[in-house]
């Protein structure tokens, strides 16, 4: 059944309830799981060996609330390297539960119950329930297939006397795409008209393949109003970990706080200590992940574009998206149930990252962050649908 909230009215299927549905396909009928973004190999030893070592030295209980001093820090010195912001370790950083509860804490803790909040569509699907918990009204801007593009005017319209805040995911999820200078400086323009807050996802921030990744927060006069919220999990493949954070000026960080520490409290302190030996090693770690995806990415891209699929070659993150309707499918969310027992692969509608899923009704999400072996044999198996 669609779900309806304040969110936003008919949302669709959530995310969520998809990849539980595909991931029960994928084991019953022993398919290969293209469905949910996780990869299928660990991130660097040396960071999983920092891990153990806090362990054993017996970082085991409770973390200050905002994080371990030596993980603040190293976000910090982070934001500070990479992109010249100058970050608080103690007032501006909060470490949380992976970037899905930085989301929430600061939609929650930003936002009044009334207020609205402007997000591109299509969505990660936390997005829309975060709005419900904060209750808060969710206003969308179409990006448009096959670039993602949107058209700055759309954005002013869905601006209201209400709104309190834009919502952006750069690098994007589902799509790929990696917003220009241009589109974050109209972004910007119309947060410094309006006097809005800026909540910014990033957590695709060192897998970008083509382009470059530009914070918002680095333009003139958005430093002041946002929010950057970024994580572990994506930059070092420790998905499981659920370390993110979020960074800002400190009156804005503390609301986030205030909120986040009734969700969870604190986060796993061992996984700290190695996420903050991690950042520590700059791009040194992150670069051979980095080109590995990218080889990955090719791989399906090409294979899936061989098989006639019309394919959207992402500019990052681990998703690429294809219109099914070059090889003759008219519902993509039929075509994603009855994938695993056709041919033993799972994939995800792209609808269900929509509140209004016309536009994508032929689309299709295609995880590349698993093995190459493993997605050749995807590739394989996927060529008895042309047979």
């Amino acid at each position: 059944m669609p779900t309806t909230s304040k969110a936003g009215g008919r949302l669709g299927p959530f995310a969520t309830t998809i990849f539980a549905e595909m991931t029960a396909l994928a084991v019953a009928t022993g398919s290969v799981n293209l469905g949910q973004g996780f990869p299928d190999t660990d991130g660097p030893q040396e960071i999983a060996d920092a891990a153990v070592a806090a362990i054993r030295a017996g970082a085991n209980q409770y973390p200050p609330g905002p994080g371990i001093p030596a993980l603040r820090q190293a976000i910090a010195d982070h934001q500070r390297d990479r992109y010249g912001l100058v970050v608080d370790p103690d007032d501006g950083v909060l470490v949380t539960t992976g970037a899905t509860e930085a989301i929430a804490a600061s939609l929650i803790g930003l936002c009044e119950p009334g207020d609205e909040v402007v997000m591109f569509e299509p969505f990660y699907d936390s997005y829309a329930a975060s709005a419900a918990m904060a209750g808060v009204t969710a206003r969308m801007v179409r990006l448009h297939a096959p670039d993602w593009h949107w058209d700055p005017a759309d954005l002013e319209a869905a601006i209201s006397a209400r709104t309190r805040l834009v919502l952006v995911n750069t690098p994007h999820n589902p799509t790929g795409k990696v917003f220009s200078t241009g589109e974050l400086a109209a972004v910007a323009r119309a947060c410094v008209e309006h006097d809005l807050l800026c909540v910014t996802d990033e957590v695709y921030e060192h897998l970008v393949f083509d382009g470059v990744h530009v914070p918002i927060a680095t333009l003139e006069d958005m430093g002041e109003r946002t929010v950057s919220i970024s994580s572990a999990g994506k930059t070092f493949s420790f998905t499981g970990w659920k370390i993110g954070w979020a960074t800002g000026p400190a009156e804005l960080v503390a609301r986030v706080r205030a909120a986040k520490q009734f969700l969870t409290f604190a986060t796993g302190t061992p996984f700290q200590h190695a996420v903050a030996a991690g950042l520590a090693a700059g791009d040194r770690l992150v670069a051979p992940l980095r080109e590995s995806l990218r080889d990955r990415r090719d791989l399906l891209c090409d294979g899936l574009g061989a098989l006639g699929l019309t394919v959207f070659r992402p500019a990052a993150t681990y998703f690429a998206t294809t219109d099914v309707a070059s090889i003759g499918e008219e519902d993509a969310y039929a075509f994603c149930r009855q994938l695993p027992g056709r041919c033993g692969v799972v994939a995800v509608p792209s609808s269900v990252f929509y509140r209004d899923p016309g536009p994508a009704r032929t689309l299709v999400r295609w995880a590349f962050c698993k093995q190459p072996a493993v997605l050749r044999e995807a590739l394989d198996r996927l060529g008895k649908l042309a047979a």
